[in-house]
């Protein structure tokens, strides 16, 4: 145990609101289970000039998701015995359904039913209603890797917990979280309000640059997100996480308890927790977002400390709370050293297990590196491998190798070239959605746009990456963040004509669409 660094901490938390500009936002850290500091500051809504206070209700996301597992665990004898459930819930799924278990532990390998959505036709800002999932997930026909193997974030892992969680108690959910969660905890303003458009704090897409609009949401989620909670209802949770530490059966301690995947190694994530470090000190935690808000919750168990920090804007919650922590505990920047990187790292890869691009890129520290939505900036060693906290990759040719321990991912990709050709425009269908994506060309620009249960989607832009690879860009959706890019690799029949193609992104992967007539 430490003491921490309250000045440094006070200087840290006074700039965020121009290090995050933004309508508002509110902070808290809890030290040896007493809240040292909180801060509020900015409106709830700007047009009514409503302020922001540490009482003020906000969604607090997928931060929701250890809260359902905390409910799942104090309601359930075991695991295991709700694994037949599941039978019901993926009636078309072939192959080995995952476990509860792997549902909690983001290990099921079911793609996130929030980026399916995109492919069914949903409008970023339409309805979506409490059956609109349940007929998302009686569609799934397969995984997008075997369960237990890897890691991939998925939604739709928690809301099927949610339902479980429900037939269980017998009641609904609002209401176990209530007596199993929030009033032992202490927490007596924080809600389940699954539906997104009652949410009474205003959120705002845009930034200092363009401007603040209130975000439209009118999605029901439920178990995966839908929790709102104020900051002195976030700041009793890290109250109460510190009271129960030493109770052999706590409830956080249960929560945060190392997993490992199938193949024994050691899985950073579990039951709603992610695990990781803020320099040498291990935490557990999470982030959470709606289009329009942005928050994360940090503990660091050894030294009793957790950071809290809520945002009604798209600000980097997750890089905040780091920064407010790392203040706390007194620790300078490290400082970075690498070597250049040479020419032959640039490049754009594929990579044959998740189907999606890997793009190289030299930067001031080294390599740039982009991959499944995310960039990490790497330094390049002497060894001649470049590295990151969360990715190692190294290179021979015009084959890069690239480590992702969280993931448990260890692949190779080789190095795309050659012009994508032209003839992509017409309807393909895919099977496992029973869902459409048609491609146009608008003189020499190309777009798709999705056809689902869920409607007609926009049309999204296509742009060319290398020889029957393209990427469909797509900015906006139901949930936030949105997939990003869609990784398409085209498939021609014996005559060379596009017979079909293979479509991804790092939250739904791999799904097979074939050309109609």
């Amino acid at each position: 145990m430490t003491s921490i660094d309250l000045s440094g901490l006070e200087r840290e938390i006074h700039a965020i609101p121009l290090k995050s500009k933004g309508p508002g936002g509110v902070v808290g850290v809890v030290k040896d289970g007493r809240v040292v500091l909180r801060q509020a500051w900015g409106f709830a809504d700007l047009k009514n000039r409503r302020p922001m206070t540490t009482e003020t209700l906000m969604p607090i996301c997928s931060i929701s998701k250890q809260f359902t597992c905390a409910a799942l665990l104090d309601l359930a004898v075991s695991l295991e015995d709700l694994d037949t459930r599941l039978a019901a819930v993926l009636p078309a799924l072939e192959g080995r359904r995952p476990s509860v278990a792997e549902l909690c532990h983001n290990q099921s390998g079911l793609r996130d039913y929030w980026a399916l959505t995109v492919l069914h036709g949903a409008d970023a800002e339409g309805l979506f209603r409490r059956e609109d999932a349940k007929e998302l997930f009686r569609r799934m026909r397969s995984t997008h890797f075997e369960p237990g193997s890897r890691y991939s974030y998925s939604n739709g892992n928690f809301r099927i917990l949610s339902d479980l969680i429900e037939d269980l108690a017998g009641r609904p959910l609002g209401e176990v979280y209530r007596s199993r969660i929030f009033d032992p905890a202490g927490m007596p303003t924080a809600a389940l309000i699954a539906d997104t458009s009652k949410t009474e704090t205003v959120g705002y897409e845009g930034n200092d640059t363009v401007g603040f609009f209130p975000a439209i949401n009118r999605i029901y989620w439920t178990g995966d997100a839908g929790i709102s909670a104020s900051l002195d209802d976030m700041l009793t949770w890290e109250s109460f996480i510190d009271r129960t530490r030493d109770e052999p059966d706590g409830l956080y301690r249960r929560l945060s308890a190392p997993q490992t995947f199938s193949d024994g190694n050691p899985a950073p994530y579990g039951f709603g927790l992610s695990h990781g470090k803020v320099g040498a000190i291990a935490t557990t935690g999470h982030g959470g977002a709606l289009r329009g808000f942005r928050c994360h919750r940090l503990h660091a168990a050894s030294e009793r400390l957790s950071v809290v920090v809520m945002f009604n804007h798209e600000a980097d919650a997750h890089g905040t709370a780091v920064r407010l922590m790392k203040a706390a505990l007194g620790q300078a920047a490290a400082p970075v050293s690498g070597q250049e990187a040479g020419p032959g790292w640039a490049g754009r890869y594929l990579d044959p297990e998740t189907g999606l691009l890997v793009t190289v890129a030299k930067s001031h520290r080294g390599i740039s590196l982009r991959f499944a939505g995310a960039s990490d900036a790497l330094t390049l060693g002497d060894d001649g491998i470049a590295r990151s906290d969360a990715v190692e990759l190294s290179r021979d040719g015009d084959v890069v190798r690239m480590l992702r321990p969280r993931e448990n991912l260890d692949v190779s990709a080789t190095r795309l070239s050659g012009d994508a050709k032209g003839d992509i425009a017409g309807r393909f269908v895919s099977a496992e959605l029973d869902a459409t994506l048609e491609i146009v060309e608008t003189g020499s620009a190309f777009y798709g746009a999705c056809d689902g249960f869920l409607g007609k989607g926009e049309m999204m832009p296509l742009y060319p990456v290398a020889e029957d690879v393209w990427i469909m860009s797509c900015r906006r959706s139901m949930d936030a963040p949105a997939p990003g890019d869609w990784t398409i690799q085209v498939r021609r029949d014996a005559s060379g004509a596009v017979s079909g193609f293979t479509l991804g992104c790092w939250l739904a992967r791999k799904i097979e669409y074939v050309r109609t007539a």
